[in-house]
C-alpha cells in the first residue's frame, strides 16, 4: 500500500485484516494490525522501517514500483524487532551497500537476527541528524526500553512529524490510515490495548522520556508510529500518554477467577454483590481467567484501581490460569493499585498464601484483612462474609 502523507513523505507499509495473535501467541489482536513503513525524500531517499516476513516480497515489489529500489540512499531501523525489520535482509541482497542508520544496541539485534556482519551500519545517537538535502533532515531521538534496548524515533523537522517507533502505536487497521478519519473510540481501545500490554512496563521510562521530548519543543503535526494509523492530532495520543504512564486508574473493580466446581465462582460472585452494594457508582467487571483472553484481563486491570484474584487450592498452589496471571502481572511493574486474594480449598488452605504473595511481588498493595477463603462449598453464612468482605474492600479503596 502506497499512501501520500506529504510531498516529502509517503507510506509505503502493509495492512494485515487477518493476524488475530502477535508476539507469537502472547497477545490479541482484535482488528488485526499494520506494519508501518516510511519514505522521506530530499535529494536523497530515506527508507524508515520495512515490514513482516508475510509481507516480503510484495513489499519489495512494491517499492521497485513506487521509487526502484536503487533510489534508496539510506535505510533508518528505528527498532530491530522482526515484525519492523524482517524485510530489510531482502533490501539489502538487492542493495548490499545501503547504508543502515540505527542504535548501537540495535545493530546487536539485527546482528543476532540475520548473522550479516557485512552491512554497513551507523550508528546514531540522541541529537544526530541524516541530511537528505533540499532541507530534508531526520533527527534522531533515543528512546532505550520504549520497549526494547534499541529503539529510537526520528523527527523529520520540514513536515514537523515524528516517527514515533513502537510507542504512540495500536494494532488497529484502516484504509484511512489516519486517526482523524477513523472512529475515535475503536482506534482509543486498541490503543490503551497496546499500551497496556506492551508499554506498562516500562512507564516510568515512558514518563522520563515524554518530558524530554517535550522539552524539545518540537512542532508536532503528526506522529507515524510502527503500528496503526498515523495521529494527526497528535495532542491526543500524547495526552493519554502522559495519563497512562502515571499509575492510571479509573473508578473501576476487577474480580478475576477460576474455579473447578463452581466453589470459588460463589465467593466471586458474593464479593462482588458486596462492592455493588456499597459503591452504586464503581465500575465493577468479573472475569473468569480460564475462559478470558489474558490480554484483555491486563487491559481491564490496567484500567482498575484495584482487583481480586481468585482461585481453588490446587496441588499446593492455584490453578494453571491464574498463576499464569500472576506471573505476566509480575513483569507487567504497575502501580497504584490495591488486590486481595479470595478462594475455596479442600485439603489445603494454600490459595490465599499463594496469589497473596503472587500480587505482592506484581507490585500491588494487599487489603488487609489479606483474603478470604472457605473449605469446600461455601454455606449461607459463608457467601454473606464475603459480600461484607467486598464491602470492606470497596470502601477501602474509595
Amino acid at each position: 500500500m502506497a499512501l501520500k502523507i506529504t510531498e516529502n513523505v509517503q507510506y509505503v507499509g502493509k495492512i494485515d485484516w487477518t493476524l488475530k495473535h502477535f508476539h507469537g501467541e502472547q497477545l490479541t489482536t482484535n482488528s488485526g494490525t499494520t506494519y508501518n513503513s516510511y519514505i522521506v525524500k530530499g535529494e536523497k531517499i530515506a527508507l524508515i522501517d520495512t515490514v513482516s516476513k508475510n509481507f516480503a516480497d510484495e513489499f519489495i515489489k512494491d517499492l521497485e514500483q513506487e521509487i526502484g529500489i536503487n533510489n534508496i540512499g539510506y535505510a533508518v531501523i528505528l527498532h530491530g524487532e522482526p515484525d519492523h525489520s524482517y524485510t530489510l535482509k531482502h533490501l539489502m541482497k538487492l542493495k548490499p551497500d545501503l547504508p543502515i542508520y540505527c542504535t548501537a544496541n540495535a545493530v546487536k539485534s539485527l546482528k543476532g537476527y540475520f548473522h550479516n556482519d557485512n552491512w554497513k551500519f551507523n550508528i546514531v545517537k540522541t541529537g544526530d541528524t541524516l541530511d537528505l538535502g533540499n532541507g530534508s533532515v531526520l533527527t534522531f531521538v533515543e528512546v532505550p526500553m520504549l520497549h526494547w534496548p534499541d529503539q529510537m524515533m526520528a523527527y523529520f523537522e520540514k513536515d514537523e512529524i515524528l516517527f514515533s517507533s513502537d510507542p504512540f502505536g495500536a494494532h488497529y487497521c484502516s484504509e484511512f490510515m489516519f486517526s482523524d478519519k477513523v472512529e475515535l473510540f475503536d482506534l482509543h481501545e486498541e490503543a490503551i490495548k497496546y499500551y497496556a500490554n506492551i508499554v506498562t512496563p516500562y512507564s516510568a521510562i515512558v514518563k522520563k522520556k515524554l518530558a524530554e521530548v517535550l522539552a524539545m519543543n518540537l512542532k508536532i503535526k503528526m506522529i507515524a508510529p510502527s503500528h496503526g494509523v498515523i495521529w494527526n492530532n497528535p495532542e491526543y495520543i500524547i495526552n493519554k500518554y502522559v495519563e497512562w504512564c502515571n499509575s492510571y486508574k479509573e473508578n473501576r473493580i476487577t474480580v478475576i477467577f477460576d474455579t473447578m466446581y463452581e466453589s470459588t465462582k460463589k465467593i466471586a460472585e458474593a464479593i462482588r454483590d458486596g462492592i455493588v452494594a456499597y459503591d452504586k457508582n464503581v465500575d465493577v467487571r468479573m472475569f473468569n481467567s480460564a475462559t478470558t483472553d489474558i490480554s484483555e484481563l491486563i487491559v481491564e486491570i490496567f484500567r482498575s484501581k484495584a482487583i481480586l484474584v481468585g482461585s481453588p487450592t490446587y496441588n499446593s498452589g492455584v490453578l494453571h490460569s491464574i498463576a499464569g496471571l500472576l506471573d505476566e502481572l509480575r513483569g507487567m511493574r504497575m502501580t497504584g493499585k490495591k488486590a486481595a486474594a479470595f478462594g475455596s480449598f479442600g485439603w489445603a488452605n494454600m490459595n490465599i498464601k499463594t496469589i497473596s504473595e503472587g500480587l505482592k511481588a506484581a507490585g500491588f498493595e494487599l487489603f488487609e484483612p489479606t483474603g478470604i477463603a472457605f473449605n469446600w462449598n461455601p454455606t449461607d453464612d459463608n457467601l454473606i462474609e464475603c459480600r461484607q468482605f467486598g464491602k470492606d474492600f470497596a470502601q477501602a479503596t474509595v
